[in-house]
């Protein structure tokens, strides 16, 4: 009988709805961690920022991971706090991350939890969590990822990463270097691939930010314009533009389940495509705290989502 899994999506510092939300699913806090009799947690990142609870999250998250009853992923906003606190080799009095404001208003709820001198300890623990968690996991017949399967930027970076793979520390450092092989993999692989706008043409971004780039549903195998390739709401001189499909990534139906979180969506939870997930369902946006159970199946059901 293979292992059962509940994976969870984006959790942003809502430490209430994930306690609710393991609840729900059957587990009970016990012996210092919250545990399963007969099944497993994988989170799919993004922990952290913009929520009011960022240490209470970690501190659900970390024993369950240590203690075997979780797996994790690394999101984007767990890559981008390593950036924040690390500091770059080749100019020793910056941060590989920039402390402007963009980047502080971004971190700026993770960093009031830790801002305590008491707590550097455990700032740094947290930090060595983050360091530790793979870029993605291959487990029992699921792949999981934060936002993007490319299998061809996965194959082309397995020999920089360590075995469990996870980041070394000068992968993190090349992966902030624009352009790099790093970068482009991290860019895609954790924050999603994108389809660049033509010149003249851009958008607001949620946080009202400008944008010239698209994200794409990156597992369509056929889409005839923007419309049909674009993750999201744009405008109709945007969604009218037609792609090259050469471009397409696209995902087969005959590959292995694969769950993603980071897309910010809001509707009821249902899959994507008969085999992938996205769980985030924006309960930093007063949306849903959302999981899905698997129980081994090729072809997944609506049924088995679980939100809060």
């Amino acid at each position: 009988m293979k292992q059962g899994y509940d994976l969870i999506g984006d959790i942003h510092g809502h430490a209430n709805d994930l306690s609710s939300l393991l609840n729900e699913l059957g587990y009970e806090d016990s012996e210092g961690h919250f545990k399963h009799s007969d099944r497993k947690v994988i989170f799919l990142g993004d922990f952290i920022d913009r929520g009011i609870n960022q240490k209470r999250v970690l501190d659900i998250v970390m024993p369950m991971v240590k203690a075997g009853a979780a797996l994790a992923v690394m999101g984007n906003h767990e890559f981008n706090a390593l950036a924040f606190h690390t500091k770059d080799p080749n100019n020793p009095s910056a941060w590989l991350r920039k402390r402007d404001d963009k980047n502080i208003s971004q971190h700026i709820a993770f960093l009031n939890d830790y801002s305590s001198p008491k707590l550097k300890d455990e700032l740094n623990e947290v930090l060595d969590f983050f360091r530790s968690l793979p870029i993605w996991l291959e487990v029992d017949g699921i792949r999981v990822i934060h936002a993007c399967w490319h299998d061809e930027i996965i194959q082309s970076i397995r020999s920089m990463i360590n075995d469990d793979n996870s980041m070394p520390n000068e992968f993190i450092v090349a992966a902030n270097i624009k352009d790099t092989i790093e970068f482009n993999a991290i860019e895609t692989l954790l924050k999603g691939a994108e389809h660049k706008l033509e010149d003249g043409i851009s958008f607001l971004d949620k946080d009202g930010h400008e944008r010239n780039e698209v994200r794409i549903r990156w597992w369509l195998n056929d889409a005839k314009n923007l419309g049909e390739l674009a993750f999201g709401r744009y405008e109709n001189d945007i969604t009218e533009l037609s792609i090259n499909s050469d471009n397409l990534i696209g995902y087969s139906k005959d590959e292995p389940p694969v769950f993603i979180g980071h897309y910010w969506l809001n509707d009821t939870p249902a899959p994507l495509a008969a085999n992938i997930a996205c769980l985030d369902y924006s309960v930093a946006k007063h949306g849903k705290l959302v999981a899905y159970r698997w129980n081994g199946e090729q072809t997944l059901s609506t049924d088995n989502f679980t939100y809060i």
